[in-house]
C-alpha cells in the first residue's frame, strides 16, 4: 500500500524509500516533511543514508501535481519552502547519502538526486526539470545543476523542461556508479554504502560540513573553516584510534 516514504534500517544503513509507485512515487507535502524527518531522526548507529524509490518505473516524478492544483496563489512560498527544509536537510546530513536511481527522476526527486553526495543508476534512466512547462521556474538544488553538468547544459535542461538520457548528460557528471540493469543496482549502492561507511562518524560529519562551507563561503573563507576543523577532529580520540589501525 502507498503512502508516506518508508523507513528500514539494515545495520548501519538507513534506506529510505519513496512510495507512491502507482504515481511515479510523486510527492506530496507530507512526503517531504517524512523525508526530512527519517534524515534527521537517523540515530548515530546509521552510518550511510540510501535514498530509492518503489518499484521500477520511477525514482520520482517531483511534486504531485495536486500539490499545486490545490493550492492558492499565495501558497507558493510556503509550498517551495517545505521542499528547501527538505532538501536542506537531505544536502547537510552528517552521513553520507545515496540516491539509488531507477527509472525516471524529475523536477523535487531530481533535486532531491542532486542533494544527496553521491548517485548509483542504471543505464536507461532519463531525468529532468519539467517545472517550467508548468509555467514554475526550477529552484532550491536545482542550483546545484551548473556544477555538475556547466552552465550551458544545465541551462539548456532547465529551460526546455524535458527529459534526457544520463549518456546525453555525460553520465560521469552526475553519477558515481552506473550499471547496466536495475537488477545490479542493489549491488552497487551495497558495495558504495561500505565504502562510505569505513571512516568514523566523526570525520565524516566534518567533512559533509565542510562541503556546505566551501559551497557558500567561497575559496579564503572555506580554506580558513577547514583549518578549524581538521584541528578540532585531529583532537578527537576516535581520530588517534583511526590513525593506529591504518594501513596502507
Amino acid at each position: 500500500m502507498s503512502g508516506l516514504p518508508l523507513v528500514h534500517d539494515d545495520g548501519g544503513v538507513r534506506t529510505i524509500t519513496l512510495n507512491r509507485p502507482e504515481h511515479a512515487n510523486a510527492l506530496r507535502l507530507e512526503d517531504v516533511d517524512a523525508l526530512a524527518a527519517a534524515v534527521r531522526d537517523a540515530g548515530t548507529q546509521t552510518r550511510v543514508i540510501v535514498v530509492t524509490g518503489a518499484g521500477d518505473r520511477a525514482f520520482g516524478a517531483g511534486m504531485h501535481l495536486d500539490v499545486f492544483r490545490d493550492a492558492a496563489p499565495e501558497d507558493g512560498r510556503a509550498i517551495i519552502s517545505r521542499l528547501a527544509d527538505c532538501l536542506r536537510t537531505v544536502r547537510t546530513a552528517p552521513v553520507p547519502t545515496i540516491a539509488r536511481l531507477g527509472g525516471v527522476c524529475l523536477g523535487a526527486a531530481f533535486e532531491l538526486a542532486l542533494a544527496c553526495d553521491v548517485r548509483v543508476a542504471h543505464a536507461g534512466v532519463r531525468v529532468g526539470l519539467p517545472e517550467v512547462k508548468l509555467g514554475i521556474p526550477s529552484v532550491v538544488d536545482a542550483a546545484l545543476l551548473p556544477d555538475f553538468l556547466g552552465p550551458a547544459m544545465a541551462h539548456e535542461l532547465i529551460l526546455t523542461g524535458d527529459l534526457y538520457s544520463l549518456a546525453e548528460l555525460g553520465a560521469g557528471r552526475l553519477v558515481n556508479r552506473l550499471v547496466e540493469s536495475p537488477q545490479e543496482l542493489d549491488g552497487a549502492v551495497a558495495e558504495l554504502a561500505a565504502k562510505l561507511a569505513a571512516p568514523t562518524r566523526e570525520v565524516l560529519a566534518a567533512q559533509k560540513g565542510l562541503f556546505e562551507t566551501w559551497r557558500n563561503d567561497g575559496l579564503a573563507a572555506g580554506v580558513e573553516a577547514s583549518v578549524d576543523v581538521f584541528a578540532e577532529v585531529f583532537a578527537l580520540p576516535v581520530t588517534r584510534d583511526a590513525i593506529d589501525r591504518y594501513r596502507r
